[in-house]
């Protein structure tokens, strides 16, 4: 494994303190499907409607990012235990001073159209998901980049950090040095777009073109799927094994379990929380329980008058239960949170969200104090038919019980409908949303979510908050020389959102997912996807 050279062993020790996050379950290591990418057998994946078309700088969601990581793959992998593999295009990323990088690629990467994956392929995609102009949901992720703050202004139509050195070397100047960057590009906002895209970037989202071990055979299908198929020419180590495989959109999860269990689809990553119980009897070895770097929050509109005041925002924080949901509702397999920081990665602490604490008397308190209006319902939003309904009711019923507040559950939006709405500013009270790392590093749950650069459209800040203090001492960590030092500062900047409280950290997950007799060596990973170049199909 190549890392940078000297002083970015931040990188290095950063990523290896990420905890190993282990499937049980899912079938031996030597299914009868295939051997080194030349297997045969199809199989049927769930994913709920995608937000945006298939571009990987505009899929910062999950159900778009689970077909993106069939049909791409990146500079770099990372292994089982969050550690920087180059194990996909580049050959190396190496830097004096942390700042100023060269990416070198490794020759003979194509594109699914035949066409070669060089330093212009990703140069030109970074420029795109950059620009404001094109509205990415990426976007953010290029902010550290030398001209970003010019592209923002329209001053500039092109990221002045980027330079092409010849096919297959390309260096990148970041506005200050960043140890993480070699992690950083791991994330889909960083992958590489063929030529054929910025002749028809519309058409393109329903007829992708990726790089990856499986390549699109048909049109993607609102509401239906896409069907893939291996793609033979794949440079990369990690060939698919299956000779295809088809993503089934379902409206409802509870829809695809039961046909998970009829044998209609083979892989249904995220079951319902009414079947938890009963799924690992009835699926057997084909019932995966995966901890993952997921955080589930309840989020408030911070523009919204209502929720403007931090204390009523600690106030909701602290009169829900989160162990008692988490018996209820999801048979125990959800941890009360206590931090903004997951566990699964260095940087967390224990109890570092003094507002995480339940005690209704101390929330009535704040809510009094900040002179919150309780003859007014609060709306509960969540995205419809993705196993949300009962959980959201039991926070409300919380709220009503511990506060007397009432309460109007909003939850008839699916996915596609659910994020654009919050980048509308359009959530009139707390809303459901999920985070799981882009990368395995605690900034990568606070930049993205914390930070004004963020904001949406181009980012995934739906809270809209910002404090200038938190920015600024992110900024100082991106550029600690040691990890200690890095995640003192994030940890500061920690302490500062845990007391505005713009999102309620509710649990730490553990994700259950099942599969069919159909397939075997399905495995969850770090992003909690299953690794589709894995699976194997029985015959």
């Amino acid at each position: 494994m190549k890392l940078n050279k000297r002083p970015g062993a931040l990188v290095a020790t950063a990523l290896a303190g990420a905890m190993l996050l282990s499937a049980c379950g899912g079938g031996d290591d030597n299914g009868s499907g295939s051997t080194g990418g030349e297997g045969g057998g199809t199989f049927t994946a769930y994913i709920g409607e995608p937000k945006s078309p298939l571009v990987p700088g505009n899929t910062t969601e999950s159900e778009g990012a689970k077909v993106i990581a069939a049909l791409w793959t990146g500079l770099v992998g990372y292994s089982e235990e969050g550690e920087v593999e180059y194990s996909g295009v580049a050959e190396s990323i190496e830097s004096e001073d942390n700042q100023n990088w060269t990416i070198t690629l490794k020759d003979g990467w194509t594109f699914h159209d035949g066409t070669p994956v060089n330093a212009q392929s990703f140069v030109d995609a970074w420029n795109y998901t950059a620009n404001p102009q094109n509205a990415q949901d990426g976007g953010s992720y290029l902010s550290r980049i030398a001209g970003f703050d010019e592209l923002e202004a329209g001053t500039a139509t092109e990221l002045s950090g980027l330079a092409v050195e010849d096919d297959l070397t390309f260096t990148v100047e970041l506005a200050a040095p960043f140890a993480l960057f070699p992690a950083v590009v791991g994330y889909d906002a960083f992958n590489p777009l063929p030529e054929a895209f910025f002749d028809d970037p519309e058409a393109f989202g329903t007829n992708p073109i990726g790089n990856g071990p499986f390549m699109a055979d048909s049109e993607y299908v609102p509401g239906q799927g896409i069907t893939l198929t291996r793609y033979e020419d794949y440079a990369g180590e990690d060939a698919a094994q299956a000779e295809g495989m088809e993503f089934v959109v379902y409206a409802d999860q509870a829809t695809a379990y039961t046909d998970a269990q009829d044998g209609n689809v083979d892989i249904v990553d995220v079951i319902p929380p009414d079947v938890i119980e009963s799924a690992e009897s009835e699926f057997g070895d084909n019932f995966i329980n995966t901890e993952v770097s997921q955080i589930t929050y309840l989020g408030f509109p911070t523009y919204d008058a209502r929720f403007a005041d931090p204390r009523v925002r600690q106030a909701f924080s602290m009169a829900i239960d989160r162990d008692a949901i988490s018996e209820a509702i999801f048979s125990g397999t959800r941890t009360a949170a206590d931090s903004f920081i997951s566990p699964v990665v260095d940087g967390y602490r224990e109890g570092a969200c003094e507002f995480c604490t339940f005690d209704p008397d101390a929330a009535n308190t704040l809510l009094e104090e900040a002179g919150f209006d309780k003859s007014q319902p609060v709306d509960l939003w969540f995205n419809a038919g993705a196993g949300h309904d009962a959980w959201i009711e039991a926070v409300g019923n919380q709220l009503r019980t511990n506060l007397g507040l009432e309460f109007t559950l909003q939850g008839n939006l699916d996915f596609a409908q659910y994020l654009p709405l919050g980048e509308e500013k359009g959530f009139t009270g707390p809303f459901r949303y999920g985070w799981s790392f882009d990368y395995p590093a605690a900034e990568s749950y606070l930049t993205p979510l914390f930070t004004p650069q963020a904001f949406p459209p181009i980012g995934s800040n739906y809270s809209f908050y910002d404090n200038p203090q938190v920015n600024e001492l992110i900024s100082e960590g991106d550029q600690a020389a040691t990890e200690e030092e890095a995640i003192e500062l994030y940890q500061q900047a920690e302490d500062l959102i845990a007391q505005d409280m713009p999102n309620a950290p509710l649990f730490f997950t553990q994700i259950q997912s099942v599969h069919t007799d159909n397939v075997d060596n399905v495995r969850i990973d770090l992003f909690q996807r299953p690794v589709w170049s894995e699976v194997t199909v029985n015959g």
